[in-house]
């Protein structure tokens, strides 16, 4: 009866840790109830392109790991193609309002896909949110989970664009300190620093691409703790001016047209 027992702990055990490794709670305590869902960004490796991010666990793809810039490759279009899946229907909305609130404010823009038009997003389910950063070609995944709000999917509609998490920037150490220690063990990646270019934005704590204190938290202590006040860091409700800045200069939007858009 004591070996049953103590075999059914261990069992608990680990399916609690399997879902804390899936789905963790972002700043819970700022009234911030969205969801970081596991490992968001993918790598791929393809001719002429630098390496974009992590694997996604589902994803039968080689991990490859280089210097990392702030940004991917960016879509060679303004105005990008997008697809989603037919089992996507009860998610359709929340897509759907992901991409208006960056082409609402950005130079940006979705429409359908054509059949003529071989490099697009395509939205279609899976467990988790993630995606791939930067332009890759062809047909791009967005996977998108059942936990994934309209937040979390324009937070990867962002990494597609080609940006990296916010507290990964190279100055990242002036505004936070991560605590190693209580990461889950494989998932330090997603806190490393990457090189490159920041746009002279400052560093935003509420940035829609920053994560929550005690995302990937092996023990329920913080991850990330800020060195200043950061009351809404993690947010996953809207794109703040930072996020539009930047999808602006990387994307070289004209000056009047962003204007015109951040203002509607």
């Amino acid at each position: 009866m004591q070996l049953w027992l103590f075999v059914a702990l261990v069992l608990a055990e680990i399916v609690k840790n399997v879902a804390m490794h899936i789905y963790h709670s972002e700043e819970l305590r700022s009234g911030v109830t969205s969801l970081v869902v596991e490992r968001d960004v993918m790598l791929l490796k393809r001719p002429n392109q630098t390496d974009l991010n992590f694997p996604h666990p589902c994803e039968e793809v080689t991990p490859y790991r280089k210097k990392r810039n702030a940004v991917g490759i960016p879509w060679p279009t303004k105005n990008i193609p997008y697809e989603i899946s037919s089992e996507m229907e009860n998610q359709m909305p929340d897509i759907l309002a992901a991409m208006e609130m960056i082409s609402n404010h950005t130079c940006i823009s979705f429409h359908e896909r054509k059949p003529d038009e071989p490099n697009y997003l395509f939205y279609k389910v899976s467990e988790s949110c993630t995606t791939y950063i930067g332009f890759t070609g062809g047909q791009q995944a967005v996977l998108i989970g059942p936990q994934c709000s309209m937040g979390n999917i324009a937070h990867e509609i962002l990494h597609s664009l080609g940006f990296h998490h916010e507290h990964t920037r190279w100055d990242r150490d002036n505004f936070i300190s991560v605590v190693e220690a209580n990461i889950i063990a494989g998932m330090e990646y997603d806190f490393e620093k990457n090189n490159g270019e920041t746009f002279n934005i400052p560093y935003d704590y509420t940035s829609i691409m920053h994560y929550g204190r005690n995302v990937f938290s092996s023990n329920g202590k913080d991850t990330i703790i800020p060195k200043q006040e950061a009351k809404n860091m993690g947010q996953r409700r809207q794109l703040m001016q930072s996020d539009i800045d930047r999808v602006q200069k990387f994307y070289h939007c004209d000056s009047e047209e962003a204007k015109t858009k951040t203002e509607s």
